[in-house]
């Protein structure tokens, strides 16, 4: 039962504060000398080490990069304007341009955190100054930020990519349908709610926006056709088989370079901060990783990783008790623990179990995905909320994002029951 001892021990330690990768990584130490003494880290180093070596996880870098690069050229900002003109007249028609650019931002960059402080600063007060609903207005930039952890290339593909020991390409393909559903899901949702109540979200005339028609077009094409040449050369290079994920991050962040000088935002300082930006976060994700590692380590020689496949073969259904229950469990921890964490501790220990079952891992690897997406949503430690809450107005309020995100928790619940009893809707297969 020390596993299962060590598992709360850490989920306690997490909900009153205690950094992540520390808590991980002290909470093995501890009940590893406890149980086996300081033998049991002998392989550490080489677990280190072979994670460091992965080149899987070489491509988490680059595509930081690529993010913060495009973050820094305010590819959001241009992109947002942009669709403001197009949908402007259309009722709700800045939320579904949000929805819209974060699908595009999500295919360029995959950074949740930009994406949701870039639509907070630049859409949010665009729709209060329209008179949109401040919980309307606040969900939608939330949903649309964190479309970056299933619309390929997301870092959560890739880490699972690793743990699934699956290639990445393969997860990304997968990954397409569903994301573009999720899309096509909230945009019909906007425009049902705002047809339903007209007071929601005003449409906005032409004349209130700046420029001639003309020069709106104009600019609309430079700010949406260069993000998606980049998409087509990053993505389709990886699901056309030209190149890997690694090979293709590195195309994206020279070509993230490119677009900055384009849009005339390139300098040596800009490359340097980014720079800077993407050691800081890769640094977190692998400090996370390694506690992680030392973690399900010990977890799993103290025997809980036993314990939890016997109660999950013994479950009634099986294959669909199985499914259902893992689902659940991960959903729950979302609301407590970050991504990174679930994927290194308790999916490791979920794989296994699917595969005795003739589970397929491409689709169970996106179920977990789809499933992780809504940990950014979820209160009370959704990272999205956080984020579009340090950014907003003094009248926006935290209940106000918390019942915000509300429906589009329900709607990624939807696609993902529709994703666990329909794969074959999406081109996958269940065995």
């Amino acid at each position: 039962m020390i596993g299962l001892i060590m598992f709360a021990v850490a989920l306690l330690l997490l909900l009153v504060g205690f950094p992540v990768a520390f808590t991980f990584g002290g909470v093995a130490v501890f009940f590893g000398l406890l149980a086996e003494g300081p033998e049991i880290f002998s392989l550490m180093p080489h677990r280190i080490w072979s994670i460091m070596n992965n080149t899987i996880l070489m491509a988490i870098p680059l595509f930081i990069f690529m993010g913060i690069v495009l973050q820094k050229s305010n590819l959001a900002e241009r992109l947002l304007e942009s669709m403001g003109f197009l949908f402007g007249k259309v009722r709700g028609g800045i939320a579904i341009s949000t929805i819209l650019v974060g699908a595009l931002l999500a295919a360029s960059t995959g950074v949740v955190g930009a994406s949701v402080v870039a639509m907070g600063v630049i859409s949010l007060p665009v729709m209060l100054k329209y008179r949109y609903d401040k919980q309307l207005a606040t969900g939608t930039i939330c949903a649309a930020g964190t479309l970056g952890q299933i619309i390929p290339p997301s870092i959560i593909l890739i880490i699972l990519g690793d743990v699934f020991q699956e290639p990445v390409g393969d997860l990304f393909r997968a990954a397409l349908w569903p994301g573009l559903t999720l899309v096509a899901f909230y945009v019909i949702y906007i425009v049902v709610v705002t047809l339903m109540k007209k007071d929601l979200a005003p449409p906005i005339e032409l004349e209130q926006m700046t420029g001639s028609k003309q020069h709106q077009v104009f600019q609309a094409l430079k700010a949406v056709v260069p993000p998606l040449v980049l998409i087509i050369l990053v993505l389709g290079s990886i699901l056309t088989g030209v190149a890997t994920p690694t090979e293709s991050s590195s195309v994206g962040g020279v070509g993230a370079i490119v677009l900055a000088a384009f849009y005339g935002r390139f300098s040596i300082r800009m490359v340097w901060e980014s720079s800077l930006e993407t050691v800081k976060i890769t640094a977190m994700v692998f400090a996370i990783l390694i506690g992680a590692t030392a973690f399900s380590m010990v977890f799993t020689y103290t025997g809980g990783d036993w314990i939890v496949e016997e109660f999950m073969l013994s479950l009634p259904g099986e294959e669909w008790g199985f499914l259902i229950l893992s689902m659940m469990v991960i959903m729950a921890l979302g609301f407590f623990i970050d991504f990174v964490e679930i994927s290194y501790i308790v999916v490791p220990i979920l794989v296994p179990i699917a595969a005795s079952l003739g589970i397929d891992p491409i689709w169970y690897a996106i179920l977990v995905a789809m499933n992780l997406q809504t940990s950014f949503l979820t209160p009370p430690f959704g990272f999205s909320l956080f984020y579009l809450k340090g950014v907003a107005p003094a009248e926006v309020r935290t209940t106000d994002i918390y019942f915000g995100v509300a429906p589009f928790i329900v709607l990624q619940v939807i696609v993902l029951a529709i994703l666990v009893f329909f794969p074959q809707w999406f081109g996958l297969s269940a065995h």
